[in-house]
């Protein structure tokens, strides 16, 4: 730093009050040795110098944006409009705090409130909350809420196609509370959980069943049958979901579902090497008082004159400490505005439209390589624009292959499930149209 604020007399009065007599007596504790290490640094750079060295460096990554992408596994490849950055982007946005004094927040609250309302639009249920961090943690702390509930019941039970690193998630959430985490064993024979699976599971104590739709593995799950089995016990229904697919496919909440959870990164957020994402989280007007996170609401003043404010603040642990519903405590605010803003853009309409894109592209991705005699598609069931193929050749072997061309190639998944080796994960989107899908089949069928 050039500017040091402590005067010559600050630093004398802080040295006195530990007894010391020089900074250089702060550094004792360290060993001389390594108190002053030899610096081996390039010559210094001018600005124009380094932005073209830096500009170098960052063209050797493989991004999503400059070349075709077919890895999905819970972050895709969308197109963002320029209007939501241009909005994101804004000072009354981009540097907001918390709006809990909603007399200067108005702007902030109205966002908030206008994303509640599309998430509950796109999910099919009554309440979301204001976002939490991303899928992972927006499904343990919707599992975690239908345990909080007053009968207690401890046990969740997850379906085997479920994320992994989601399920991962939730065993830590629930660790050391007394929470039993059950997982339904992974159907390898076609990627589709049957409803009777659950059946063992099925008691007093169940407090929810988890399922992903789509899965993991792309395939669409059948929800209300498995919704049907987890009401059969007086137990609730956690679904995860990908919400681009819900432009085509039945709403969560029309086929049984009590919450809904999923990863928001598709609506209008860059993957940016990973993120920031955003975590969607939706329940029935009934669990609203354990629904973590932040609410906005509509309230009128004294004059009939409508505002925007948080609502129910007593779950949230600036006020109730220990006993608040979840310990979470932030969201990721700006990316749900870009989400509310893509939305918006596109409207139904557009929604639907790119998600009849991505199955297209999916099917026809599909189709393509199943042709070549080199793959093999292994969902039994319908699958939207994801799904899992055999491949003669190796996966890690495949990938280093496409990534020669230029290609990003899918998910090896004997990475995650050694049961798993010799498949891949794939996806499309509207970002892989047909003559990137062609390009794919080219290089992955050419050995």
């Amino acid at each position: 730093m050039t500017f040091n604020p402590h005067t010559t007399e600050d630093r004398q009065a802080m040295l006195a009050a530990t007894g010391l007599a020089s900074i250089e007596a702060l550094f004792g504790a360290i060993p001389e040795d390594v108190r002053f290490p030899e610096l081996s640094l390039p010559e210094p750079l001018s600005e124009q110098e380094a932005f073209r060295r830096l500009s170098e460096l960052s063209a050797r990554n493989l991004n999503a944006l400059d070349n075709p992408s077919f890895l999905g596994a819970g972050s895709y490849t969308h197109y963002v409009p320029a209007a939501v950055q241009q909005i994101t982007f804004r000072g009354e946005f981009y540097t907001a705090y918390t709006p809990y004094q909603p007399e200067v927040a108005q702007g902030t609250l109205q966002a908030i409130y206008e994303y509640q309302t599309m998430i509950c639009a796109l999910t099919g249920m009554e309440v979301s909350n204001a976002s939490l961090y991303d899928g992972a943690t927006a499904l343990a702390e919707g599992a975690l809420l239908t345990i909080s509930l007053p009968r207690k019941r401890t046990r969740v039970v997850i379906a085997g196609t479920v994320h992994p690193n989601y399920v991962n998630v939730v065993r830590t959430y629930t660790s050391g509370i007394g929470v039993e985490v059950v997982q339904v064993p992974l159907p390898v024979d076609g990627f589709q959980t049957d409803p009777a699976a659950f059946d063992e599971y099925l008691n007093d104590n169940l407090a929810c069943i988890v399922v992903q739709y789509p899965n993991f593995f792309g395939t669409i799950e059948d929800v209300a049958a498995i919704a049907e089995k987890a009401h059969s016990v007086g137990a609730n229904l956690v679904v995860s979901t990908y919400p681009t697919s819900l432009g085509l496919l039945k709403p969560p909440g029309e086929l049984g579902a009590d919450v809904v959870t999923g990863e928001g990164q598709p609506l209008g957020n860059a993957q940016s090497f990973g993120g920031p994402v955003v975590g969607i989280l939706a329940t029935q007007q009934r669990l609203v008082r354990q629904m973590p996170g932040r609410l906005a609401g509509i309230a009128y003043d004294s004059e009939g004159k409508r505002g925007f404010v948080l609502a129910l603040q007593t779950r949230e642990q600036h006020i109730r400490r220990e006993k608040a519903t979840s310990n979470i405590c932030t969201n990721q605010g700006l990316m749900a505005l870009a989400a509310s803003v893509y939305l918006s853009t596109l409207g139904p309409k557009g929604v639907r439209q790119i998600a009849e894109i991505c199955y297209q592209n999916g099917h026809y991705l599909a189709k393509q390589l199943e042709a070549t005699g080199k793959f093999k598609v292994l969902n039994s069931g319908e699958y939207f624009n994801e799904f899992v193929v055999r491949c003669d050749e190796a996966p890690a072997d495949l990938n280093r292959r496409l990534q020669d061309a230029r290609i990003i190639g899918g998910l090896d998944l004997g990475e995650i499930d050694p049961q798993l080796n010799g498949m891949m994960l794939l996806s499309a989107t509207e970002m892989t149209g047909k003559a990137a899908i062609d390009r794919f089949v080219e290089v992955a069928s050419a050995t």
